[in-house]
């Protein structure tokens, strides 16, 4: 009697996790690239820190990156994607005139090291002014649910739907004006999605779902991304978060003739006042 009961404990616990027999994707995993690990690599360098404000020459010329991933999958996103993903967030650039030109940056030449001082060398070989650095964190978890236990009818891993999978995902843009080390604003995107699968099924899920959920979270950090631009030209006026310089032939666009604006409407409700 004690056996039986033994063995069909045994039974039960090796029941539990039938799914781990079919997939290493059970359980919680991450993929994430950490913008601080990249940028201040050690003690040393998180302690150094640019009180100057950063001057911008109008129009700046942008670069857009993946900070190079960790984890359970050492390339994160694969290059194809992070590509089609940063043409999304270059598009949110195209629309303000003080921008100049934008570059999509592979993300091999930041794999080559490490802090500013590889930012800097980035910069110099593409000419940008700007580096706009985009990190991530995903996070995927599959559990089984009580539906599992049919999995032992080995048939069962292949029609019951016993794994509850949940994706979530975290992206940010970190804008930084290169020369002077100092981040001009940031903005995120997040997104969260689920879906019931078999055994059977969850490593295809998973991959799915990964690419679904970057591409809506990066969606999301676009529009934030979109408005955090609109706020910036406002922001050097008012918080003196930059100081603003002009190349020749450029006649100011966006930010000075928003300034333009803001001012000729100051002069008309004087005017109006005084009436």
């Amino acid at each position: 009697m004690r056996y039986q009961k033994l063995i069909l404990a045994i039974t039960f616990i090796g029941l539990a996790s039938c799914s781990s027999l079919v997939s290493h994707n059970t359980g919680k995993q991450s993929q994430s690239s950490s913008l601080m690990e990249y940028l201040y690599p050690d003690k040393e360098t998180r302690k150094e820190h640019s009180e100057a404000i950063p001057v911008l020459s109008l129009p700046v010329n942008v670069g857009i990156a993946f900070v190079p991933s960790k984890g359970w999958n050492e390339d994160g996103i694969n290059n194809t994607d992070q590509i089609e993903l940063l043409e999304t967030v270059k598009a949110a650039f195209l629309k303000y005139d003080y921008i100049n030109r934008i570059e999509v940056i592979p993300n091999a030449y930041l794999k080559g090291g490490t802090g500013f001082a590889n930012l800097e060398q980035v910069s110099r070989l593409y000419d940008v002014d700007v580096m706009a650095l985009v990190s991530y964190d995903q996070v995927t978890q599959s559990l089984e649910n009580n539906a599992a236990l049919l999995y032992w009818t080995i048939v069962g891993m292949y029609v019951i739907p016993g794994n509850e999978n949940s994706i979530q995902t975290f992206v940010d843009t970190a804008v930084f004006d290169v020369k002077s080390r100092t981040m001009l604003f940031r903005a995120p995107g997040i997104n969260k999605l689920s879906k019931r699968t078999t055994a059977i099924g969850i490593d295809s899920t998973l991959e799915q779902k990964s690419r679904e959920g970057f591409g809506l979270a990066v969606a999301d950090m676009t529009t934030n991304l979109d408005a955090e631009l609109s706020r910036f030209k406002t922001r050097v006026k008012e918080e003196n978060v930059a100081k603003v310089e002009y190349r020749a032939g450029y006649s100011g666009g966006a930010i000075n003739g928003y300034f333009l604006l803001l001012a000729f409407g100051l002069l008309l409700s004087r005017l109006k006042f005084r009436r």
